[in-house]
């Protein structure tokens, strides 16, 4: 009789462990793609910490994120949105220039590897900063030429290089890079990303992106990482 009840106390608990690992099995399947979201996200800000940020903005965020991330002392780029007058933006919204933003980049770097006077130097060396909302063959507001400084430091060597570009005459003509302060960025939506790297077949990148990422190559070689 004993063995029996203990027979039936196994298989009881035995089913319920059962029942157990199929519900947890379930429920990690729906939110597998969260966590892994959480755990890239939590990578990302760790392998970030103790990096400088930097905002700019020079057309197509697809063509500026590919140029900055081929430079030594970056170790990443996102594309974005900033300087616009609302506390959001997507896509859409900044394409119908409903909220004044740019197509912009965050930029992460180490400081003992680059300086920010290097990436004006990236800035400025990869775009028309002549061309007010324009740039290339991408037109509006979103495109426009922009520096957004987050310390007086940042402002201050934006505006001594457009001085030193202007005194020699570097573009031939007047630069109307916006040099404004930092408010707010949001990172575009996630197929935005790497667009140029993952994309090599888009005919835009092809034809706009990668020539303007070379061009860029080709002008500062001594900037850039081993294999770009």
């Amino acid at each position: 009789m004993f063995k029996l009840e203990l027979k039936t106390m196994f298989m009881n608990v035995l089913r319920s462990a059962l029942l157990l690992l199929v519900v947890t099995a379930t429920a990690c399947a729906s939110t597998t793609n969260d966590n892994e979201t959480a755990a890239a996200g939590v990578a990302i800000n760790n392998h970030l910490d103790g990096l400088e940020k930097a905002y700019f903005a020079s057309g197509c965020f697809w063509c500026v994120e590919a140029i900055f991330e081929s430079v030594t002392g970056v170790e990443e780029v996102v594309s974005g949105y900033s300087g616009g007058d609302q506390s959001t933006a997507t896509y859409s919204m900044v394409s119908s220039e409903r909220t004044k933003h740019a197509e912009a980049v965050e930029v992460y770097y180490n400081p003992d590897e680059v300086s920010y006077e290097t990436l004006l130097k990236v800035f400025f060396g990869s775009h028309d900063p002549t061309t007010p909302n324009r740039q290339g063959p991408d037109a509006g507001p979103q495109y426009r030429s922009a520096i957004f400084y987050r310390n007086a430091e940042e402002k201050a060597a934006a505006e001594a290089y457009i001085k030193e570009l202007e005194e020699a005459r570097t573009f031939g003509s007047k630069i109307v890079t916006e040099v404004a302060a930092f408010d707010a960025f949001y990172a575009a939506e996630d197929y935005h990303q790497n667009y140029e790297r993952l994309n090599p077949g888009n005919p835009y990148v092809q034809n706009v992106s990668i020539p303007r990422l070379r061009k860029f190559q080709a002008k500062f070689p001594e900037l850039l990482k081993k294999g770009h």
